[in-house]
């Protein structure tokens, strides 16, 4: 199973309570499940991660499948929630 990095950025870094986790996953579905569960004592988490933009490396994949989205040894998934201001 590929081992994968997952950043956490802005509100998402607050309430995972670090910055990034790494994780063995095949998908990107796994990989969320994954963190989500590593994060189940912090209920802010699994809120802020569901309205992320993610994405894999630099390609956004937000809108895709996440049982679709494939990962490999040394992906790295960036979770970016909405951020304010100009």
């Amino acid at each position: 199973m590929p081992v994968v990095t997952v950043r956490y950025w802005a509100a998402a870094r607050e309430a995972a309570g670090c910055t990034q986790d790494d994780v063995r996953a095949g998908t990107l579905a796994e990989a969320l499940r994954q963190v989500r569960a590593l994060h189940a004592d912090r209920p802010r988490f699994a809120d802020v991660v569901g309205v992320c933009s993610v994405l894999v490396g630099s390609v956004p994949v937000s809108s895709q499948d996440p049982e679709e989205v494939a990962l490999t040894s040394g992906d790295v998934v960036e979770l970016l929630p909405p951020f304010a201001g100009g």
